[in-house]
């Protein structure tokens, strides 16, 4: 038997009694009037045993080991079988429905396992909610009623479900041979698996903000079956009793994915990143759609990943997810605006502009849409309407500046930049990715204020925040913690205790990171998917508007083993970099570019120098913690450097990279020192050198 993939194993038969009008043969066995084994798919249809002919089955599936022989395994989205109406059953006076389920992740609303029912002449519908409700509906001979379950079904174990209908006795609903519901008919297709028409999700935020859509169960559909009579009470727990022993359904957990684990060498790598064959084959793209940066001696890593919509995310060695909001504006007509609503990454895209072993630069573009795949402030005669470029300067030390820009006058209030935002993947509770005491917030002097899930918290902030507070640092349950520090300026908000109960709860937000429908916002009812959640504290960065009408705003991002202390030299360093003054030797220092986390300088001479003497001027209050030079129009020629008198070697504390432009070529350096005195950095030029003289680049 084969078995791929993530199994949502269900094992299904559906029982239609009363009047058999629809001329299908019994089977000897059982006595069903139809059989969809599942066995096999040939020429895009699966085959009914008892009438031998097919039914339509589209979308994306795959044949997987069933309860007897192969099943259908549905993806969550697109797949469907049908069966027209002119060979549907026909049925009046009884009606009995029977499945095996075992659920991998709840549907968006109600789906129906089987749907055959039209408003005008009633039909039947056996279908599973988005928190694993089960409910059972007929409307026929004048009667309509319907029967949910009292209890929800579990999810990645078999559950037995049956509902039998008789005219002039009401429903009842079997749960594993028990009575779990009881309460005191069609032109048209039946359909297996899917919604019969677009819906919208349960529990949105904003009704204005989400559209409906097709989706299906995430399910395995088996033994599918309609019979011409009614079961009785021990025939159904007899059903029961046949299938209960059945192997354990094949679920495999779904992880956010983020790659091999493990540390390697610095630097970007393009790749397709494996969540589960569902997801994974909706998607239209090529080899490599996603990337990772790696760090050298450590397992951190960060992942640019289509299921985020390309919004960066941290990942810690257990594989613990911290990322960020994008700039964000709304309406009160369409919602949100924003990458989030962009699932299928029509506006988000991620390229490597630099991937050297002194750094690598990463530029996420994207333009804010509504759910109704509307851009925000559209020209009406150009099409042209906000687009956001972020540009990200990664350095080996686990660090990246975000710097991010926009065109003036695109962006109107309302708006929102950023918010820290925990992922969790399916099966984990908040719990599982961060601790009680969950983010501490500091400024530059270093005080500080730890914020935590309390029980019954008040709903005003009482906790006392230090002035200025610019780092924030979380307190995820991983050795390697993310960090945010902000320049100097920046005000941060929602600085608050949480309600301890939030840890026992899934993630608050399900549409986002990888669900695939128009939605603006669904709460979380189940920890069946990936979903993100807390959103604070909330900042508002320094955002500037310079003669090129262009907006843009810096912070420091990172992730730390070490206590909230350590965080204080680099984020001095950043915010507060010393001056860097050119001694001697033919280089221009143009100051220090905090969006890039680096100093600037340029060579003029034509002729070429034998080198440069430069000094960093830095104290205790303006340290260094590791610096980059960037040094236009270098050429291509052998350096080498001393810091203090003292040689750095390539790899052992000094990177270098050469960078080709259309007018020459630059070099970056990145020298791994701390100080909190002036520090003396000499370069000499060495010339030409042979491929084995030239550091990797």
């Amino acid at each position: 038997m084969e078995r791929r993939g993530i199994l949502f194993r269900v094992c299904l038969a559906v029982l239609v009694f009363g009047t058999a009008q629809s001329g299908h043969v019994q089977d000897g066995r059982s006595g069903a009037a139809a059989w969809w084994t599942f066995d096999g798919v040939r020429n895009g249809r699966v085959t009914d045993e008892c009438s031998a002919s097919g039914d339509e089955i589209s979308g994306n599936f795959r044949l997987v080991c069933g309860v007897e022989g192969q099943a259908v395994k549905f993806d969550g989205y697109t797949t469907v079988v049908t069966r027209r109406a002119e060979r549907s059953p026909r049925f009046s006076d009884a009606l009995t429905v029977e499945a095996w389920v075992a659920v991998a992740a709840y549907p968006w609303n109600w789906c129906p396992v089987f749907i055959q029912e039209t408003e005008r002449r009633g039909g039947f519908a056996l279908e599973i909610g988005p928190r694993g409700e089960v409910i059972f509906r007929v409307a026929a001979g004048g009667e309509k009623r319907e029967c949910q379950a009292a209890e929800k079904i579990p999810g990645r174990i078999w559950v037995h479900l049956a509902g039998v209908y008789r005219k002039g006795e009401g429903l009842v609903l079997y749960v594993n041979g028990e009575v779990a519901g009881r309460t005191l008919f069609p032109d048209s297709d039946l359909l297996i698996g899917t919604v019969p028409e677009k819906r919208k999700a349960e529990a949105i935020h904003r009704e204005f903000g989400t559209l409906p859509s097709w989706y299906s169960l995430d399910a395995i559909l088996d033994e599918a079956k309609i019979y011409d009579r009614a079961l009785t009470p021990d025939e159904v727990l007899k059903e029961y009793e046949r299938g209960k022993n059945a192997a354990a359904p094949d679920i495999p957990a779904r992880v956010l994915p983020s790659g091999p684990p493990g540390p390697d060498r610095f630097g970007a790598v393009y790749t397709r990143l494996s969540y589960y064959w569902e997801w994974d084959d909706l998607w239209r793209v090529a080899a490599d759609p996603d990337v990772v940066v790696r760090f050298e001696g450590s397992p951190v890593r960060l992942v640019f990943w289509r299921g985020t919509r390309y919004s960066p995310a941290w990942v810690t060695e257990n594989n613990l997810w911290m990322a960020d909001q994008s700039l964000e504006t709304w309406d009160d007509r369409e919602g949100c605006f924003e990458h989030m609503q962009d699932p299928r990454c029509l506006y988000s895209h991620v390229r490597v502009i630099e991937n050297k072993p002194a750094r690598v630069v990463i530029d996420w573009r994207y333009a804010p849409v509504s759910a109704h795949n509307h851009l925000w402030n559209a020209d009406p005669r150009t099409g042209w309407a906000l687009w956001v470029d972020e540009y990200y300067y990664i350095y080996p030390d686990r660090t990246a500046v975000r710097k991010v820009s926009w065109q003036k006058g695109t962006l109107p209030q309302p708006v929102q930049f950023r918010e820290s935002i925990p992922l969790t993947s399916p099966g984990q509770l908040q719990g599982d990715v961060i601790n009680a005491d969950y983010v501490t917030v500091g400024n530059l002097s270093g005080e500080r204020q730890v914020f935590s899930y309390i029980p019954n918290p008040p709903k005003r902030a009482t906790k006392p925040v230090p002035a200025n507070p610019t780092i924030q640092i979380h307190n995820l349950k991983a050795r390697n913690k993310p960090f945010i520090i902000f320049e100097p300026g920046s005000k941060m908000d929602y600085l608050r205790d949480m309600n301890i109960e939030n840890l026992s709860q899934p993630g608050s937000c399900v549409h986002w990171p990888e669900g695939l429908i128009p939605c603006d916002g669904r709460t979380g009812l189940a920890a069946d998917r990936a979903a993100s959640f807390l959103g604070f504290p909330i900042t508002d960065p320094v955002v500037y508007e310079g003669e090129e009408s262009i907006g843009w705003v810096n912070s420091l991002y990172g992730t730390k083993d070490e206590p909230f202390d350590s965080l204080l030299p680099l984020a001095r360093s950043w915010s507060r970099a010393p001056e860097l003054r050119v001694i001697s030797g033919e280089i221009v220092s143009e100051g220090y570019d905090m969006s890039q986390r680096a100093y600037l300088l340029k060579r003029e001479a034509s002729s070429r120098p034998a080198g440069a003497e430069l000094e960093i001027a830095a104290s205790a209050s303006s340290p260094v913690k590791n610096f980059c030079l960037l040094i236009n129009g270098w050429g291509e020629n052998m350096v080498s450097l001393a810091v203090d008198g003292k040689a750095f070697t390539a790899g052992e504390g000094l990177r270098i990279g050469y960078l080709p432009t259309l007018s020459g070529t630059d070099l970056v350096v990145w020298v791994e020192k701390s100080s909190v005195r002036p520090v003396r950095v000499s370069l000499a030029d060495l010339g030409p050198g042979d491929e084995s003289r030239i550091p990797p680049l």
